[in-house]
């Protein structure tokens, strides 16, 4: 009775769990990667929303800096685009090179080393974990630009309550929170498209006015702080504005996601954000010029524009309103970027061994859900430490992301000038490349001799904290690793004897062995076996599950060669077990979840073979520290426990690691 209430109770949990997050994807569907991908529109939105949402900061940003010198502002809104432009077309050729994604991570790792690789990755999470931030909190902010003042408190629950739907959403899949979140980036692009012609063309007449301030201007600086003060004051406004450009690697990141042709679909998707954001952006400044905008407490410079803009149009203030909302929307869209290329960089540095194993990994709706969480987790975190705010989160934003950008450009520069003699046009690659560059250190420098002190510090603390753990994780794999080949060198395989070529008996003892790849540690547990037991068994079976990772799901081609590795790796197995004696055969799946996977085959192999035991290894240290068991993830308990409760005799044999 009690296990009749405890399955309904499991029922309805499961319910509740798909129902939130999803239902599980088939990994065996030979559709599912055009299905999960994403064609340029959708791309655009997903990961072009980071970049056009930055408008709604980043111009202002800038402006704000200008001070009393905003007849300057038509030249920011010319050096922005010609920006964006530069550093879209210099990703788009990084795309071309680099067309399984990975960005700055994959670029600095292969051009310029592992050192500048673990730079790069690290800045790109902490980077990341920003985007989320400071897109959320500047949602918050344009939402209540139109509340009064009292409901002001409650911007950092409400910043944190968004967080948490956009983690669901993501764990659920990305393209399924992507075209949940297309009708906001709609709204916005039209909204935004009206107040931006409005604001253009209903104030032609000032633009002679404007043209004769930019010459005063000019004039009565030029008299008081010289040609050099007003270059260090338009620097300084250029580079505080460099939150505008911070969503342009983001295409890069996230081609794995796109439709085939991959790089088409990224490079379509790079000419789409480029375009928009810098026109948007451009457009932001000039239209600040235009109308002489004025900083108004508890707005932000796009609500004043827009208000001003509308009050004249029927409904005026309703579209107001609506323009604002949507860009508040749309800055909650561009969180996105965050929890799909994070988690991406996470788990290619996972890869690497400089994050633990586990960020690898995909769920069952494969999607890296601890990526997801983690990233989410440390972005709530943020909000509550900055109180949401705005401009001390920008000056955090803008450091990480032009170390990346400017380590990028430094490996494609590289790249060209090693392929000098190949290509024809590499100096005119080059140029772009180096162009990029000057730009990305400029703006680096400046903002970190500039905001140091105003809470830069933090990004870098936080950066070298992530770094330090990097490099730490990493050298724990590689004394595993070292003690795990070890093993072969120690192991001596006895070769006398008749090779057993008999089919497995159902009515023998069987014992099933759960291996991964063909190594010291499968081997040392597979002769622990033999040695523990000897003469008791005279089946064995081995159980091994292709576990689809970040990796290796990139396509089809992909996942056979994963599948096909497996195989090879359990026919070594048999063959080994057959030359000791002992009849063997395997079984085998794909699959995301190690634990579920071999459950399965387990239970299959017990029902053809009643009289089983499972057999699996598990690394055992001499002092086990305490983030250990984040790094190896605990897989032989979970079998052992879920198979020992539906009745079926699991042991763990140890092997031991001397680190």
């Amino acid at each position: 009775m009690a296990s009749d209430e405890t399955s309904a109770k499991k029922t309805v949990a499961d319910k509740i769990v798909r129902a939130v997050l999803g239902a599980p994807k088939q990994i065996n569907d030979p559709h599912i990667f055009h299905k999960i991908s994403l064609i340029p529109v959708l791309a655009w939105i997903g990961l072009g929303a980071d970049g056009l949402s930055s408008s709604s900061y980043g111009p202002e940003e800038a402006y704000l800096a200008l001070g009393q010198h905003t007849y300057l502002a038509i030249m920011l809104g010319i050096a922005t685009a010609m920006t964006v432009f530069i550093i879209s077309y210099a990703y788009s050729r990084i795309i071309e090179h680099f067309p399984h994604g990975g960005g700055g991570y994959i670029v600095a790792t292969h051009m310029l080393g592992e050192k500048a690789g673990v730079i790069s990755g690290s800045a790109l999470l902490v980077d990341y974990v920003l985007t989320i931030t400071l897109s959320i909190a500047a949602c918050v902010d344009a939402l209540f630009s139109y509340l009064p003042l009292s409901f002001h408190h409650i911007k950092v629950p409400v910043a944190c309550a968004l967080c948490l739907l956009l983690i669901i959403l993501n764990i659920r899949g990305v393209k399924e929170s992507i075209v949940i979140m297309t009708p906001i980036f709609v709204v916005f692009v039209v909204t935004h498209l009206l107040m931006l012609l409005d604001g253009i063309f209903t104030h032609t007449d000032k633009f002679v006015p404007l043209v004769h301030n930019f010459h005063t201007g000019i004039h009565q600086d030029m008299a008081s702080m010289g040609i050099v003060g007003i270059v260090l004051l338009f620097l300084r406004a250029y580079s505080l504005g460099g939150g505008t450009y911070t969503g342009i690697e983001a295409v890069s990141n996230g081609l794995q996601i796109m439709r085939e042709p991959r790089v088409h679909t990224g490079k379509r998707t790079m000419v789409y954000m480029a375009g928009s954001l810098a026109f948007t952006a451009g457009t932001l400044f000039l239209c600040y010029a235009l109308l002489n905008v004025k900083a108004v407490e508890g707005k932000t410079l796009n609500a004043v524009i827009a208000d001003n803009l509308f009050a004249d149009w029927g409904m005026g203030k309703f579209i107001a309103f609506i323009t604002i909302f949507s860009e508040g929307a749309l800055l909650m869209v561009a969180a996105q970027t965050g929890f799909v290329d994070g988690p991406r960089v996470m788990a290619n540095m996972a890869v690497d061994s400089w994050f633990p194993h586990r960020f690898a990994a995909l769920s069952e709706r494969l999607t890296m859900r601890n990526g997801i969480v983690l990233m989410g987790g440390s972005a709530i975190a943020l909000l509550i430490y900055t109180h949401g705010s705005v401009a001390a989160l920008v000056v955090m934003y803008s450091i990480n992301v032009f170390v990346t950008f400017s380590l990028s450009q430094l490996g494609m520069s590289r790249l060209y000038v090693r392929r000098r003699h190949e290509d024809p046009q590499w100096m005119r690659h080059l140029s772009v490349h180096l162009v990029g560059l000057i730009l990305c250190v400029t703006i680096l420098v400046i903002t970190v001799l500039e905001k140091f002190v105003e809470g830069g510090w933090i990004t870098l603390l936080i950066t070298s904290i992530v770094i330090a753990g990097c490099y730490l994780i990493r050298k724990h794999y590689q004394a595993v690793r070292k003690g795990i080949a070890d093993l072969d060198n120690t192991l001596n395989f006895p070769s006398a004897g008749p090779v057993n070529t008999a089919p497995l008996k159902q009515t023998d003892l069987t014992a099933i062995q759960l291996v991964s790849s063909y190594s010291g540690f499968g081997i040392h547990t597979l002769l622990s076996i033999l040695t523990t037991f000897p003469g008791i068994y005279k089946n064995i079976v081995f159980v091994s599950v292709a576990v689809v990772d970040s990796g290796s799901f990139k396509g089809a081609e992909d996942l056979q060669k994963l599948e096909n590795s497996v195989k090879t790796d359990l026919e070594k197995y048999v063959e080994l077990a057959r030359k000791l004696g002992i009849a063997a055969d395997y079984r085998m799946e794909v699959g995301t979840d190690v634990v579920d996977g071999s459950m399965q085959l387990c239970k299959k192999i017990v029902a053809k073979y009643p009289p089983s035991i499972v057999f699996t290894g598990q690394i055992t240290f001499r002092l086990e520290k305490f983030y250990y068991r984040m790094l190896h993830n605990e897989t032989a308990f979970a079998i052992q426990r879920r198979l020992q409760w539906d009745g079926i005799t699991t042991v763990i044999l140890p092997i031991r690691m001397r680190i």
